[in-house]
Order: C-alpha cells, then sequence, then structure tokens
C-alpha cells in the first residue's frame, strides 16, 4: 500500500480534479477558448454595468431572487450527486432511488468536468462559499419574509444582489487608492512601527542564546528569525485590522467618510490594502535584516597549518597523503586529506564544510580555509511513493509498530527480508544530465533509527541499500551503510553498476539504461541488516537530490509564505471589524487565526480520523481513564457518544472549510531544513489565499453596508 505523506500532486488536477484533462468544458483545447472569452465577457459586464442606471428597479430585484433560488436549487442537485459520487472507505455509496434519479446529472458533470471533478479543490471551495451564500441569502429572506411577504422578500433579496454587483463593478481604483494612503497614514499614527522596533530588539539579544555549537545550525537560526518575524507580524495584523474601523466609528472619523461618494467595497479593500502596504514593508525590513542576521552568525572559518598535518598512505590509493584536523571553532573542528595533487576533502561537521586553497608547498605551506559551505541551500529533491514488504517478502500496510505514538514513520525489523520500497518517476538521462553527474547520482536519507538493545551507541546501524527495474524485477544491491539517527546521509547511486552473478562473474549495468522502465520508473529498497535493530522511514525520508536551487529566492519564498499568513489576518481582523466592537473582533480575530493553525487537526477530527475517536468519545475516555485503542464498552452511552461525534462531523467539516489553513502557508521548515519550496507548493499557496481573502471582502462589504455607522 502507497502511504501518501507528501503533496505532490501538479497544481491543475489540485485545482480542477485528476481527470480535468477529459472533460468536455474544462480541457485544454476547450478553455484557451473559453478563458478569453470569459475575459471579454467580463470586461463587456463591468462596462455596461459602470454606464447602466444607479437604481434597481422592484422588477429587477424579483427576477433575480427567483434565479437565485433556481441556482441554489440547481447548487443542491449538484452537491448531492457530488455527495453519492464521493467514494466513502474505499467504496461508492450503495445506489438508492436518490442515486438513480440524480444518475443523469451525475453523468453530465462526469462529461463536462471529466472523471473524479468532484476531487478539485475549486469545486470544494466552490461549495463552501455557495453553501455560505445559500445560508445568508436564505436567512435574510425568511427575515424578510415574516415582515412584508415571500414576494416582496424575494424582491429585496434579489436588489441587495444586485446592488452588490453594482458596487463592486463600479468601484474606483483611484477612491480605494486614496483610502489605502489614508490607512497607510493611519497605522502610522498607531505606532505600526513599533514592531520593527521590538524585533531589533529581539536579534540584538538573540546571538546570546542561539548557539553556532548546535548540530544544525542554520536550522536554529533560520527557525528562530522566521518564527519570531511571523509571530510579531500576526501579532500586529491582528490589533492593527481589529482596532481601525471600530476606532474610527467610535471617533466619528468614518462618519466624514460614509458622506461622501464612496462604496463599502472601497471601504474595505481600501483598509485592507493599506494595513498591506505597511506590512509589506515591515515584512521586507524584516527579512533583509534576518538574513544579515544568519549569515553573520554562521559565518566562520578555521586554521590549519603544516604542522598539524602528517603524513600517511591510504591503502589502495598511490602516493602519500596529508592529514590532519582544523582549529576548533563554534564546537567543532573538521577532519582534512590532502592527496599528492593537492587535492584538499574536509569532512562534512554540523552541516557544512570549507573549501581549502594551498600556497606555496611543504613545511612552509599556507592553507586558507574559505566561508562554511553547504549550511544555507536549497535542494530540489524528486520524492518516490512509498510502501513496505514484511520478512517474508510480501506487500503489507505499514512497518512493524515499535510503540511509537508519532505514527509519521514505519520500523523494519533488521535482519530479515524487510523493505521500505521507494518507486520514483520521470527518472531518465535528462533529469540527471551526465555533465552535473558524472559518475554517480546522489541519494540522500533521513533514517531514524531505533535499538532493541543498546551495545556500543556510537556504532552505526549497518543498512543495505538496492535498484529495481519495477518492469522486468531486475534488482542489484548498491551498497552497505551505516545508519546514525536522524542523521543526513548522502550515498551515490553509480551510473555504472556492477552485478555480481551466481557463479562469481560480474556485468556491468547501465543504471539509467537498464534499470529504469519504458515508462521511467525506477525502485530503491532499503533494508536493515543486523537482527534486533529497527530502521524508521516515511516517504520524505529518501529522495534523489536533483540539484540546488538559489537560497535566497528560496528565502524569498518562505518570507512571502509570512506574508500570505499576514494578508490573511489583516482581511479577517478588517472583515469582522465592520460588525463588531475592537474588543470583540480581537477575540473573534484570534480565534480563526488559532483555529487556522489547528486546521489539519480539525480536519482530521471531522473525517475521524483521529485516533481514539472523536470529542465525545474522547472526554468518555478522559473520564473513564481508558486508552485511545481499547473499544469502548457497548451501550446506551457508547452509542449516544459515537451518533454525537458523527454529528459533530459534518459541523467540523463546515468549520475547517471556512477556517483559512495559516499552518499550510507556514514554509519555515522547508527554509530552515534546505528544501527548496517547489512553484507548484507556492502556486497552491497563492490559490489557497485568493480563496480566502475574495470572500472575506465580500463578507467585509455586506456587513459594511447594513450597518448604520452613522449612531
Amino acid at each position: 500500500m502507497v502511504i501518501e505523506n507528501l503533496d505532490t500532486t501538479p497544481v491543475a488536477p489540485w485545482l480542477l480534479g485528476p481527470g480535468w484533462v477529459d472533460g468536455v468544458l474544462l480541457g485544454p483545447w476547450a478553455m484557451a477558448i473559453e478563458i478569453p472569452l470569459l475575459v471579454l465577457v467580463a470586461w463587456w459586464g463591468v462596462r455596461t454595468l459602470r454606464r447602466g442606471p444607479t437604481v434597481v428597479s422592484h422588477r429587477a430585484g424579483l427576477t433575480a431572487g427567483l434565479l437565485v433560488w433556481g441556482a441554489m436549487l440547481l447548487a443542491g442537485l449538484v452537491a448531492t450527486a457530488w455527495f453519492l459520487a464521493v467514494p466513502i472507505a474505499g467504496e461508492t455509496t450503495t445506489r438508492t432511488l436518490l442515486a438513480a434519479l440524480l444518475s443523469p446529472v451525475a453523468r453530465g458533470l462526469h462529461l463536462l468536468l471529466g472523471p473524479e471533478w468532484y476531487e478539485g479543490a475549486l469545486y470544494r471551495w466552490g461549495l463552501v462559499i455557495l453553501c455560505l451564500l445559500a445560508a445568508v441569502f436564505g436567512v435574510g429572506w425568511l427575515v424578510a419574509a415574516v415582515r412584508t411577504g415571500p414576494v416582496e422578500a424575494t424582491a429585496r433579496s434579489g436588489r441587495a444582489l444586485l446592488e452588490a454587483v453594482l458596487d463592486l463593478a463600479r468601484t474606483s481604483p483611484r477612491r480605494v487608492a486614496a483610502l489605502a494612503w489614508l490607512a497607510f497614514r493611519d497605522s502610522l499614527r498607531r505606532k505600526a512601527l513599533v514592531v520593527f522596533a521590538v524585533f531589533l530588539v529581539l536579534m540584538a539579544f538573540a546571538g546570546w542564546f542561539l548557539s553556532p555549537q548546535s548540530d544544525h545550525p542554520a536550522r536554529l537560526y533560520l527557525q528562530f528569525v522566521m518564527i519570531a518575524t511571523g509571530y510579531l507580524m500576526l501579532l500586529m495584523a491582528l490589533f492593527l485590522s481589529a482596532l481601525s474601523l471600530p476606532g474610527d466609528i467610535k471617533d466619528r472619523t468614518l462618519t466624514t467618510i460614509v458622506t461622501k461618494p464612496v462604496r463599502a467595497t472601497e471601504i474595505v479593500l481600501g483598509r485592507v490594502l493599506g494595513f498591506t502596504l505597511i506590512g509589506t514593508g515591515l515584512l521586507l525590513g524584516m527579512a533583509a535584516v534576518s538574513y544579515v542576521f544568519t549569515v553573520r552568525g554562521l559565518d566562520h572559518t578555521h586554521q590549519l597549518t603544516a604542522a598539524t598535518l602528517h603524513d600517511e598512505v591510504v591503502p589502495g590509493r598511490p602516493g602519500t597523503w596529508k592529514k590532519g584536523t582544523t582549529s576548533y571553532v563554534h564546537g567543532h573542528k573538521h577532519d582534512v586529506s590532502i592527496s599528492p595533487s593537492g587535492d584538499a576533502v574536509v569532512e562534512v561537521q554540523q552541516d557544512h564544510w570549507h573549501d581549502v586553497t594551498i600556497e606555496g608547498s611543504g613545511d612552509s605551506a599556507v592553507y586558507h580555509l574559505g566561508e562554511p559551505q553547504g549550511l544555507l541551500v536549497a535542494r530540489v529533491p524528486i520524492y518516490g511513493k512509498l510502501r513496505f514488504t514484511n520478512n517474508q517478502g510480501q506487500e503489507v500496510e505499514r512497518g512493524v509498530n515499535v510503540g511509537d505514538e508519532w505514527t509519521y514513520r514505519s520500523f523494519l525489523l533488521g535482519g530479515g527480508r524487510a523493505s521500505a520500497i521507494w518507486t520514483f518517476a520521470g527518472i531518465d538521462r535528462e533529469a540527471f544530465p551526465e555533465s552535473m553527474f558524472p559518475e554517480a547520482i546522489p541519494v540522500e536519507m533521513t533514517i531514524e533509527v531505533f535499538r532493541s538493545h543498546k551495545g556500543d551507541v556510537s556504532k552505526p546501524i549497518l543498512g543495505r541499500l538496492w535498484v529495481r527495474n519495477p518492469q522486468t524485477g531486475r534488482q542489484i544491491d548498491v551498497r552497505n551503510f551505516g545508519a546514525r539517527k536522524f542523521a543526513t546521509d548522502v550515498e551515490w547511486i553509480p551510473r555504472t553498476l556492477v552485478e555480481r552473478k551466481s557463479d562469481g562473474r560480474t556485468e556491468r549495468v547501465d543504471l539509467l539504461g537498464e534499470m529504469v522502465s519504458d515508462d521511467g520508473q525506477l525502485e530503491i529498497g532499503l533494508q536493515c541488516l543486523e537482527p534486533g535493530q529497527y530502521f524508521g522511514v516515511a516517504q520524505a525520508d529518501l529522495y534523489f537530490r536533483a540539484r540546488d536551487a538559489s537560497f535566497l529566492a528560496n528565502y524569498l519564498k518562505g518570507f512571502t509564505g509570512l506574508w500570505l499568513q499576514m494578508v490573511l489576518v489583516l482581511a479577517t481582523g478588517v472583515m469582522l471589524s465592520t460588525f463588531l466592537s475592537a474588543p470583540v473582533a480581537i477575540l473573534a480575530t484570534a480565534a480563526v487565526v488559532i483555529g487556522g493553525l489547528c486546521s489539519t487537526y480539525v480536519a482530521q477530527l471531522a473525517a475521524g480520523k483521529m485516533v481514539g475517536g472523536g470529542p465525545f468519545e474522547s472526554f468518555i475516555r478522559i473520564v473513564t481513564q481508558q486508552n485511545m485503542i481499547t473499544d469502548l464498552e457497548p451501550g446506551l452511552q457508547t452509542n449516544v457518544a459515537l451518533m454525537s461525534d458523527k454529528l459533530m462531523q459534518g459541523l467540523l467539516w463546515i468549520v475547517s472549510s471556512v477556517l483559512p489553513a495559516f499552518e499550510q502557508f507556514d514554509l519555515a521548515d522547508s527554509v530552515a531544513y534546505g528544501f527548496d519550496i517547489s512553484w507548484m507548493v507556492f502556486g497552491k499557496c497563492l490559490l489557497r489565499a485568493a480563496a480566502f481573502f475574495l470572500p472575506a471582502m465580500l463578507a467585509g462589504y455586506f456587513f459594511l453596508k447594513v450597518r448604520e455607522v452613522g449612531k
């Protein structure tokens, strides 16, 4: 079974569903015609609305209201067809009379949008927005129907929607820019720059507590600066956005603005853009200071003299080598080996090494060690899909459970045939050109070592790597290696492998020519060779290192993730402050931020995937002091708890869908651990941010439009 731990789905299938290419409506050729046509229609519609009448008639409102009711009915049919099409526990739902009635709708959607269209993020986002709009429209219509009757309620509700469309179409960029500049000046008046001063104080004293003697110093520095920046910016955005509009309404400052020809859309957009402008400036300043702080904190060199080197004969290598150690700096030193030709090799310590230049020769030689290399990197990995086999060679769902509560990794029992197998796709000579990898291709591993008996803890645990062609089943051992707990090990797979036959003969095998299947797949297997010991692995623990991207570009991508978080907090705070008082708006915005940071946990609760059950079942386990694995005793109490959890799952699904997933914009770990943030991941972050930002702005417009700011 494949264990999916990584988001490796390309943007288009993620957004439109895996089968979007086969859809008639959203196929590549259809979209090439539809997108320009939609842009043209949108331009014509906006131009017409800007020049049309400013007052919506009763008849137009009634027509719009009826159309909305029809659209809601159609959306309900689509949502029901969606629910019936989504697989549950690996199988589709049982065909019922409702499913039979809606089968034409399902077949039509399948034809228009492609197979498995319901897995597209765009449709999920649309479903959530439609549900919210339907709920707001329905409640508003119901209140109006009680007061004025159903016909008049339909007309009023439709008129409100048409007025919103007119306001959006007639929003003036010039007035938005003017209001943004006022919000910018208001931010300066509210001492928003104090955040930058606090940040400088943190950087000034952080050097006392951040030790460059850490095993991973770059990771320590980068995580600190990005986490500190993120929390400061979130706090600034929280208070700045939640306090602005309530303060202006209380001081009657907003009353002067609304008497002008200014629309509610312009007020909301102007506030958010103005706050974003000052937040962007602060974030750029923090990013620059953080970069200088990190580089200066990690910068060091070592001394190496001829007196610290000694001659040594290396078995199997010609000539006399010079070997020794550098001076002790930042809690470490490096072993140095210099070949007879003058090539120096510096051992990697604390995730880095140094280049060595030699002037002169013999005892008068002068050695210069350069800046640390390998600390600030952006690896471009190629990940594979992971599966496991047991000691009998049979595929299993997971590896051995060693009692670790964190189930991210599965374990391989040593001394048997248990293996972890990664299947890589897209492996060819273009991915690994001979100019970059002339002799071997790098594979990096981060393995957890679990010892059932200690022995010499400083001694690594022996393991084996092999490669296999998934098409022919041909398997060749690459090498044995020693694994240390959570140490990044770099293994080089030769481009030309040596296969040993059973009769003692050897054969040279081209890795990319003979071990890769016709469709570009290659399998890499990992085994633990020592009985009684275990290797713990996850899907992301072994990967090809295709190349290194620009660290500075990756660093800026990481801070862009913080910028997206800031913008979403600003949008949330401004939206909530349009109808809440300042203290309540602060608490509500903070609740949204905290909920967004825990969105994955809430989504797992909504899907019923949490060990120990839902909220009510977990409460019973806590009170009765039962563990998370044992089934609850059957009875009325258990049945009520399970039914309540089922009802809660729907509510939790709505909460997890509505709240912005702030943790998905947290790219600090990728930067700190030295992995390139792909443009695919970066693009998904931008789309997710837009999917929340636009509804938040629309909700803020409606709340401000119906509020009487003059009171």
